[in-house]
Formats: structure tokens, sequence, C-alpha cells
């Protein structure tokens, strides 16, 4: 083919535009998105994951979490997410300037958790509830019983054991894995009204256009 070299560099050159687009228009776009500090309340919002949240998000990561949960409530236009309770507003880039991998997911076979905290308080759910929830499973979601270790009870039960499921005589005690978990899913809300949160809507002048 005689313009074969020719060909092979335009279509590397068509790939290298589309990638400097995507990647590079996007970092122009969003790379210097910051919390956003409000005066009123004197502290910046989202806030940073405590400690023991931010090793549960290794826990989810590495679990595979995402591939049944999303964490992106979608507009009031695209979706019942509000109707369902999975938030109160829609989700926006701001949510995730803390996390370098944010964990949106592609599939719901479960409940999307982006504001899961604040359902939990809502519904009384409590550290203790979602640690029996991960031994036991609930709605479909298969139980990790390895993120526990069976231990004998010598004096005291420990405060963090599971009420009933091990042998007499022993209790069931969750790993360090298992409570980071625990803290992240609680820590998950998104609660704060952004600007760029709320709805669209068109100026006066454009209402009624078609």
């Amino acid at each position: 083919m005689k313009n074969g070299p020719i060909f092979f560099f335009g279509l590397f050159f068509i790939l290298a535009l589309s990638w400097a687009g995507l990647v590079l228009g996007t970092n122009a776009q969003l790379g210097d998105l910051a919390p956003h500090y409000d005066e009123l309340e004197g502290k910046a919002f989202p806030e940073r994951a405590p400690g023991l949240a931010g090793q549960g998000l290794l826990v989810y990561r590495d679990l595979g979490c995402a591939a049944c949960h999303t964490q992106q409530v979608r507009r009031p236009d695209f979706g019942a997410d509000k109707a369902r309770g999975w938030g109160e507003r829609q989700s926006v880039a701001r949510d995730y300037v803390h996390q370098s991998v944010p964990q949106l997911g592609t599939m719901r076979i479960g409940p999307d958790l982006a504001d899961y905290g604040t359902r939990a308080a809502k519904n009384g759910a409590t550290a203790a509830s979602l640690l029996a929830d991960l031994y036991n499973g609930r709605n479909g979601m298969p139980a990790y019983r390895f993120l526990f270790t069976e231990r004998k009870v010598v004096g005291e039960p420990a405060a963090n054991a599971l009420v009933g499921g091990a042998r007499a005589g022993y209790q069931l005690v969750p790993t360090p894995q298992a409570e980071s978990l625990v803290a992240y899913l609680l820590s998950l809300k998104q609660t704060y009204e952004f600007a760029e949160a709320r709805p669209y809507e068109p100026a006066a002048d454009q209402k009624g256009a078609h």
C-alpha cells in the first residue's frame, strides 16, 4: 500500500487527538475542583472521611462492592433515585474530590450507596446492625463471614462481638476490615447543597422555546 505510512500516521493522530480531548479536556475542566468552604458552617464540604472510614474504602474496593452498588444519585429527570430514598439531590463531581478512585459503579444489583450514611441514621441502622448484616447477608447480599473471627470467650465477651451465631462458649468478633468497612459505609453522605447540584432551570427568555 503506497500510502500506508500516511494512513497509519493519520490513524495515530486521530487516536491521540481523541485521547487528548478526553483526558486533558476533562482535567482542564475538573482538575482544579476543590471542596467548597462554607463561611456560615466554618468548614469545607465535602468533608474528608475519618481515618477508619478511609481504610474501609480500601476494603470496599478489594471486595468489589462497586460491581453491585453504585455511588451516584441521578438527577431528578433521569431516574427515580430520589423517590427510592437514595438521596435528596443529584451527585456532582465535587462530591468525589477526596477520592482518588471514586467508586461510581456501573450496575445496581443492590441499592445506591452514595448517601447511605444519611439513610442509615434515619432508619436507625447502627454499626452493630450493619456488622450483623455483613455476617448473615441480607436482601440478596451475600454473607461475608470471612470478615469475622470465632474466638473462645475468656472472661467477659468482647464489646463488639455479634449477638448469637457462635458455638457455645465462643463469640464472633469482627475483624478490623469489617469494622472499617462499616465505618466507611456510615460515612457516605451527600447532603450539602452544592450550587451545581441544583436542577437546571432555563432562563426566562428560553422557557417555552422548542
